[in-house]
C-alpha cells in the first residue's frame, strides 16, 4: 500500500510532504524520506530539498523497498541534474572495468535505480580510494561537461593530517605536476610535460608530531594534495605512495562549492570528516 500524490506548484520535497500528509507526525515523514520510501516520478529520493515541479508524481511506500538492503551511500544533495555523495574511505570512486570490486559509481547507480534498472551517472570529480568525502555526479553527459567547463571557479576544500609541523602557519605551493604512468605517481617540479598546480594550506591544529591542515585547491590535478604536501616535507599521514604506509590515510574532501550551470545558484556540498580521520590526529578529539 502507498500514498500517491500529485504536485500542484513549485516547491521542495519535505515541505510538500509535511503539507500533504498532515495526519502523519513530522518524525514519521522524515523517517520515510530517509529510508527510501519516497519516490518522485518513479525514482527513490532521500533529499529533503529535492525540487518539485507541477505535475510531478510522488509516491510514499509503506516500508522501504527490498532493494534498500543493498549497499547504500550517504547522499548529500540530489536534484534532476546532480547528485553529491559522501564517499567513505576504502571505496573506489569508479570501477576499472576489469573486476567486480564495489565502487561508488556502481553502488549509487543501483541505489538510485528502480525496477532493477540503474541510473546513468557521470562522475564530475574523483577522489582517491583512501580519501573520504564529497564526490559529485551528473545525471547527463552534458551537465558533467558544463560543470567541468567552469571547474576552475569551483571551490575545493580538504582537511589533511600531515607528518610534522610546517614552518609557516599558512602558505601556497605553486609547483607543476607530471604523472609518471609507470609507477603511477606524480613528479613535482618544472618539466615540459608538467601541468600547473596550485595548493593553499592553513594550519588548524598541531598535536605532537602531526598537524591538521585546511587545504584549498586552485587546480584539481590527480594526487595534487598528496604530492604537494610530500614535496613540502610533510606527507599526508598513512600515504604509502608519497610518505609512510598506514591503516588509514589522513585526507578528507570536506567541501565543494559550484555555481550550477544554466543558473546563478550557488551549491555547497559538505560533509564532516569521519571519526577514523580524527583518530589519526588525536583519539577522541575534534576540531572546535
Amino acid at each position: 500500500m502507498s500514498d500517491r500524490l500529485t504536485v500542484k506548484a513549485n516547491t521542495t520535497l519535505l515541505p510538500f510532504l509535511f503539507d500533504a500528509l498532515q495526519g502523519w507526525s513530522r518524525s514519521t515523514v522524515k523517517q520515510r524520506l530517509k529510508s527510501g520510501c519516497v519516490h518522485v516520478n518513479g525514482e527513490s529520493i532521500t533529499r529533503h530539498n529535492f525540487d518539485l515541479l507541477p505535475g510531478d508524481q510522488v509516491n510514499i511506500e509503506a516500508s522501504p523497498r527490498a532493494a534498500n538492503a543493498r549497499p547504500q551511500i550517504d547522499i548529500l544533495y540530489e536534484d534532476r541534474d546532480l547528485v553529491a555523495i559522501n564517499k567513505p574511505a576504502g571505496l573506489l570512486a569508479v570501477g576499472s572495468g576489469e573486476d567486480s570490486e564495489p565502487h561508488a559509481l556502481g553502488i549509487l547507480r543501483a541505489q538510485l535505480g528502480r525496477n532493477k534498472h540503474s541510473v546513468k551517472l557521470w562522475p564530475v570529480n574523483r577522489i582517491d580510494r583512501d580519501t573520504s568525502g564529497v564526490m559529485l555526479f551528473a545525471l547527463s553527459k552534458e551537465m558533467r561537461e558544463a560543470v567541468m567547463d567552469k571547474w576552475d571557479t569551483a571551490e575545493k576544500t580538504y582537511l589533511a593530517i600531515v607528518e610534522g609541523r610546517p614552518k609557516q602557519e599558512q602558505g601556497t605551493i605553486d609547483q607543476p605536476l607530471r604523472l609518471d604512468s609507470e609507477i603511477y605517481q606524480m613528479h613535482v617540479g618544472p618539466h615540459p610535460d608538467a601541468k600547473d598546480a596550485v595548493t593553499h594550506f592553513t594550519t588548524e591544529r598541531s598535536v605532537g608530531r602531526r598537524t591538521l591542515l585546511r587545504v584549498t585547491l586552485e587546480t584539481g590535478r590527480q594526487h595534487q594534495i598528496r604530492a604537494h604536501l610530500a614535496w613540502l616535507g610533510h606527507p599526508v599521514v598513512g600515504d604509502q605512495r608519497y610518505g609512510t604506509a598506514g591503516d588509514k590515510m589522513g585526507l578528507h574532501a570536506l567541501q565543494l562549492n559550484i555555481v550550477k550551470p544554466g543558473t546563478d545558484k550557488s551549491l555547497t556540498f559538505e560533509t564532516p570528516a569521519p571519526a577514523e580521520f580524527w583518530a589519526l590526529l588525536e583519539p577522541g578529539q575534534k576540531l572546535a
